[in-house]
């Protein structure tokens, strides 16, 4: 028999409930709406990519594969890190492989983060990032991107507001670039403020880079680890989901000097202990052989960006312009609404179409509370009949 509380939970974790995510989608699922909300392709991978891990697992790689992963995939990330930027990585001490990014952000956090120590982030920040930082005990620090008109709406940050967020208790700054859900793609000079940031405060950084391969136009991905003094002070995080179109394998991987990484590692052996060898063995082939199937997936991101964006102003909302991702951030008043959360809980019953309210991915709500972001990662023929509803539900 449970003991007699009034809530089980700890805490600590009180404030969380169903993410927006899964809101969304149980939404799109009752209803029979298009889902726009959450971030996943309804197209598959490269076929050596599937036909590789079928091998695999035909073969009998069916058991646990070594804790810090499969060296064949170690391997092959060093080589891409220092083929693509520059950056040379031991792959037995400095990679480690985890289940999908959120594992090795969350073992980061929880190996490196004492309780009160302060954690600066940027928002809109992905929802797993408040969640991990609550379970480590440590303190959230948000520092609000928003969007420049003299750049088009991309979304960017005031650096002395990220420079006041820093206290004496801060410990960690949390970069996703490029940036979900806004798009944005920081710059050299916007890196160079965080860089000369964690120096001045001794920062650890920790790196989200899941989506380092889909930048648009002519944005191009630097990571921080690049800049002076970050190398040996970065963890960065990347993983093949968002990359080759297979989000639910669920592989990532943790590149950083080897003392963070023994943190993450020591961490993550009593989460997920390690992660699935066969698709390891397939991912490793696939960095090596199908970067050219993933550029001309950017590619085809970029044409589906532009597809839906059109078809959103169409539909009369105002489209603040995406530099990489999956995603649209999209401004509401046009429309005559104010209330994200408001419209993308009504769209799927009244348009038939799911989306994501960007306020639930802030502290200062206020700051989100107009905007609703859509993913553009889906076949053409669902972004147009998305379109077609948004637009006869807007009258338009």
């Amino acid at each position: 028999m449970l003991p007699a509380v009034d809530e089980p939970l700890v805490a600590r974790m009180r404030q969380f409930g169903e993410t927006i995510f899964a809101e969304m989608t149980r939404l799109a699922a009752e209803t029979g709406s298009i889902n726009l909300g959450q971030g996943f392709p309804d197209t598959d991978g490269p076929r050596s990519l599937l036909e590789g891990a079928i091998r695999r697992i035909e073969q009998g790689v069916n058991q646990y594969p070594p804790g810090p992963g499969r060296v064949e995939l170690r391997s092959a990330v060093a080589a891409d890190r220092a083929q693509r930027y520059g950056l040379e990585y031991d792959p037995e001490t400095e990679v480690y492989i985890t289940v999908g990014a959120t594992a090795g952000i969350a073992a980061g956090v929880l190996g490196l983060i004492e309780p009160g120590d302060e954690v600066v982030l940027f928002e809109p920040m992905y929802d797993s990032y408040a969640g991990v930082i609550a379970l480590a005990g440590g303190v959230r620090r948000p520092v609000t991107l928003r969007p420049s008109a003299s750049e088009g709406g991309r979304f960017t940050f005031d650096a002395d507001e990220l420079r006041a967020a820093v206290g004496p208790r801060t410990r960690m700054i949390i970069v996703n670039s490029p940036h979900n859900p806004t798009g944005t793609v920081l710059t050299s000079a916007e890196l160079d403020v965080i860089a000369r940031v964690c120096r001045e405060n001794d920062l650890i950084a920790l790196t989200d880079e899941v989506y380092e391969h889909l930048t648009f136009d002519d944005a191009v991905h630097i990571p921080l680890a690049t800049r002076q003094g970050m190398r040996d002070r970065t963890v960065a995080v990347s993983s093949a989901g968002k990359a080759f179109s297979v989000t639910a394998w669920k592989t990532g991987w943790v590149m950083g000097p080897e003392p963070l990484v023994r943190a993450v590692r020591t961490v993550n052996q009593f989460l997920t202990f390690t992660a699935n060898g066969a698709l390891q063995l397939a991912i490793a082939d696939a960095i090596r052989d199908e970067m050219a199937w993933v550029g001309a997936q950017r590619d085809a991101l970029q044409r589906k960006r532009d597809r839906l964006a059109a078809g959103l102003r169409e539909a009369g909302f105002e489209v603040l312009r995406p530099q990489g991702t999956y995603f649209v951030m999209t401004d509401i008043r046009p429309l005559g609404f104010t209330d994200g959360i408001e419209l993308a809980r009504a769209l799927p019953r009244t348009a038939g179409v799911a989306a994501v309210p960007a306020q639930v991915l802030y502290d200062n709500l206020d700051e989100g509370r107009h905007l609703v972001r859509f993913a553009f990662c889906k076949r053409d023929e669902v972004l147009d009949e998305a379109v077609t509803r948004l637009t006869r539900h807007a009258g338009r």
